[in-house]
Order: C-alpha cells, then structure tokens, then sequence
C-alpha cells in the first residue's frame, strides 16, 4: 500500500526516498539498503543523497567496515515540518477510513 505522501506527491525518487526515512527516522541505513527497499539504483540516489547531506536533512551516523550509515536529522527544521505533513496525511486518512467504518446499533 502506497503512503499518503507517494499518493499525493507521486513515485518520483526524491519523494521516495524522503517517505522511507520519515517512515524510518528512528534507524540508520546505508544509502545501498535505502535503494534497494524502494526500487531504484544507487546512480539514481546518489545526486538525492548528497543534497540531503548537503541540507543536512540526513546524518551521518556511523561506519560499519565500508559501509557508512546514516538517518534522518530530526533536528532539522525541514525535517520537522515534513514529518508534521506526513502526520497530518495519515491522520488525515486515519480520520476518513474511521468515517466510513459503519457502526450497526
């Protein structure tokens, strides 16, 4: 099932990327596992990858042999209004689903 945020902004890399990190902003992963989760090719993540350091939307968290790891920065501004949005989308959709559940007396 597609997430409110890919429904809404479409299945481009960008927004898949960002939807997987807000979904998982609690564990660190290498930008390998990241694309692979969601489907596309590490040439693809690379550009989004580098401006995410860049806005530090991501962090570095640590290096495991070649593998470096990283998660979402909570901390950063942009990041909090995101993971606003992606809590207003869900209760959003949590609030529909809920209305249109019949209730028989």
């Amino acid at each position: 099932m597609k997430t409110q945020l890919i429904q809404i902004f479409g299945e481009n890399p960008f927004i898949k990327v960002m939807d997987f990190l807000l979904e998982n902003y609690i564990f660190d992963y290498t930008k390998t596992e990241i694309a692979k989760e969601i489907g596309i090719s590490r040439m693809t993540i690379e550009p989004i990858w580098q401006n995410l350091i860049k806005q530090k939307i991501i962090l570095k968290t640590k290096k495991i042999g070649n593998a470096t790891l990283f998660k979402l920065n909570t901390k950063n501004p942009i990041v909090i209004k995101l993971r606003e949005l992606d809590l207003v989308l869900s209760n959003k959709i949590y609030i529909k689903e809920k209305d249109i559940i019949p209730i028989h007396a």
